[in-house]
């Protein structure tokens, strides 16, 4: 079996990663998975949350993601994400601002399909939040 297996994150816009990595553990819908090299096939949905790419036996980075698919292979773990953030990136103080306005935009709306699209907004918003805070502790 390799010691390695191809990471491809991939946006609406372009292809993000491609690199061989020791594991890569992906936010799943049903919970976080780890991709090793020889993983079974596998399509799962992404949740917002953290991908962590894993060299030398520990985490090498971390990237939001706010949701999308993962297809994995023996050889390829491949993240088709929604939007993708590397968690540097993520500001604390520009993710509040920006919760209190969808708050305040999510209280005006005038109809319930407004009023979704903010509530998934600031789903996003407060999954990047509470990504900063869980990495705090590491």
């Amino acid at each position: 079996m390799a010691d390695t297996l191809q990471f491809e994150l991939v946006s609406p816009e372009r292809l993000l990663r491609s690199e061989a990595v020791e594991m890569v553990v992906v936010p799943g819908s049903e919970g976080n998975f780890g991709v090793l090299p020889g993983h079974a096939l596998l399509i799962s949905t992404v949740r917002p949350g953290l991908i962590e790419i894993f060299q030398a036996g520990q985490v090498k980075e971390r990237i939001f993601v706010a949701g999308g698919f993962a297809e994995v292979t023996p050889e390829r773990c491949t993240v088709l994400a929604d939007e993708a953030v590397p968690l540097p990136d993520l500001d604390r103080a520009v993710l509040e601002t920006e919760a209190r306005e969808l708050e305040a935009r999510l209280d005006a709306a005038p109809d319930e399909d407004q009023r979704n699209m903010a509530r998934r907004q600031l789903a996003v918003i407060d999954a990047k939040i509470a990504a900063l805070g869980a990495t705090s502790a590491h």
